[in-house]
C-alpha cells in the first residue's frame, strides 16, 4: 500500500468545525469503549468521574452534571456504594442532605479505566509516523486553547 501526499485545501472555521468535531466524538467514542473487563457501566464510570473531578457533589447535583434525574442518579450511586466506589458523608450546613465522594477504592477503578484507555491509545500513536504525532502534538495544544476559551 502507497501513501498519497495530500495537498491541504485551506478550509473556512464554518467547514472545518463539523470535521474537527466529528474528528473528537469519533476518538473519544473509542477510547471510551477501550476499558478493563469489569461490570462498571459507561453511566457509573461517568459519575465517578464527575465525583471524582468536582471533589464532592451532592445527589441532585450530581445529577445535574450528569444531566440525569435524580431518580436515575439514586440508582447509579446505590450500585458505586454497593462497590464500595462512592461513600456519603453529612452536609455540613443542611441536615437533610448527604454529600458523596469517591472513596479510595473508586479513585483505583478511575485510574485502572485511565490506564487502559491511555495504552489504547499510545499503541494507536506509536503506529503513526513521527510528523503525525509531531501534528497531533500540535493540535492537541490547539484543542486545549479552545477548551479554555
Amino acid at each position: 500500500m502507497t501513501e498519497r501526499t495530500v495537498m491541504a485545501v485551506p478550509v473556512t472555521a464554518v467547514q472545518l468545525a463539523p470535521m474537527v468535531r466529528d474528528a473528537i466524538t469519533r476518538l473519544n467514542r473509542r477510547v471510551r469503549q477501550t476499558r478493563p473487563v469489569g461490570d462498571l457501566t459507561a453511566t457509573q464510570l461517568n459519575a465517578l468521574t464527575s465525583l471524582e473531578l468536582a471533589g464532592a457533589l451532592t445527589p441532585r447535583e450530581l445529577a445535574e452534571v450528569e444531566r440525569v434525574q435524580p431518580p436515575t442518579m439514586t440508582k447509579i450511586i446505590g450500585k458505586l456504594e454497593e462497590r464500595g466506589l462512592v461513600q456519603r458523608s453529612p452536609h455540613p450546613t443542611d441536615g437533610r442532605q448527604v454529600i458523596l465522594a469517591a472513596t479510595e477504592a473508586g479513585r483505583a477503578v478511575l485510574a485502572q479505566f485511565e490506564r487502559a484507555r491511555d495504552e489504547w491509545l499510545a499503541s494507536r500513536l506509536a503506529e503513526l509516523r513521527p510528523e503525525e504525532r509531531d501534528t497531533l502534538q500540535r493540535a492537541a495544544e490547539i484543542l486545549r486553547k479552545l477548551a479554555r476559551a
